[in-house]
């Protein structure tokens, strides 16, 4: 059927008019070609007008019955739903068959954090090689900034302002926003400037990436996820460690010492503060455990 052509103008629109994310364009293309998959083999669909409130029910049928969790069916309902009202602002269908389809209520999983002290043992890091000192700088700058990996990776020297005591990064759909760094962050990122990063950049055609790797190259994330289970590994730290894990913790420890929840949103760079909400459970359930171990008559 030809309804690939309506597809594509779509990821053209989000990419263009709404400026979204590359990453972000490339999960409504996977939950799409999964949507026009089951029309094309099994709804046997010939035009985005013939689509019924049925044919997407039974889609989505289809993903509970494949174990999907409630989570994935809420994004792809979300998908679908901005997807015909494109097609409907377009004048490609006459109705948006998605108007009564309800989105289930989400379970929000609480993020993995971890304590001061454990953060405390991750960032206890010898400086022993130029790639030890690079490790202690990224470490230091993802607890001090929040900055989600994509963006630490995307950072140039020239987007920290050490005398200011900044940075600077772009975040999802290139939002622009500034970051402030702690004494140790900038004593940290100080010290691999002039000890780690020239001595990994010899040999290299220059260029303006903040983190590098051994061969001088900027470093990527699956370089980054590497080094961090290596570094979680020597710490004996028993949790789960991910990239994501300090952002939370960056969060989870502001909020625990009275920060403002909206000044965490603009340094998290969430568009919505109900995201950053999450953090705000994270700190109550926190405190409902230190108080079930250690008040007496808990």
């Amino acid at each position: 059927m030809m309804l690939k052509h309506e597809l594509e103008d779509f990821f053209h629109y989000l990419h263009i008019e709404r400026g979204l994310a590359h990453n972000t364009i490339m999960s409504y293309r996977r939950d799409l070609n999964q949507y026009y998959d089951f029309l094309e083999n099994k709804a046997k669909i010939s035009s985005w007008e013939q689509i019924q409130r049925s044919d997407i029910m039974n889609f989505l049928r289809q993903l509970y019955d494949a174990g999907k969790s409630q989570a994935t069916i809420a994004r792809m309902i979300s998908t679908i739903r901005s997807f015909h009202q494109f097609l409907n602002r377009e004048r490609i269908t006459t109705q948006d068959v998605t108007v009564h389809i309800e989105t289930p209520t989400r379970q929000r999983t609480l993020p993995d954090v971890l304590s001061v002290a454990e953060v405390e043992k991750l960032l206890n890091i010898k400086e022993d090689s130029p790639l030890d000192i690079r490790n202690k700088a990224m470490l230091e700058m993802l607890y001090a900034t929040g900055l989600r990996v994509s963006e630490l990776i995307n950072l140039k020297t020239s987007d920290v302002h050490l005398m200011m005591g900044f940075v600077q990064c772009f975040g999802k759909g290139s939002k622009e926003r500034i970051v402030p760094l702690g004494d140790v962050a900038k004593e940290a990122i100080e010290h691999y400037l002039h000890y780690g990063r020239k001595q990994l950049m010899k040999h290299r055609e220059n260029h303006d990436f903040l983190f590098v790797n051994q061969h001088g190259r900027p470093i990527t994330r699956q370089g980054f996820w590497k080094v961090l289970q290596k570094i979680a590994l020597e710490a004996g730290l028993k949790k789960k460690i991910t990239p994501h894990t300090l952002r939370h913790s960056f969060a989870t420890h502001l909020l625990e010492n009275g920060a403002d929840l909206r000044a965490v949103q603009e340094m998290l760079g969430h568009a919505d503060i109900s995201t950053t909400q999450i953090y705000t459970h994270v700190t109550r359930t926190r405190l409902k455990d230190m108080y079930e171990k250690f008040h007496p008559r808990a």
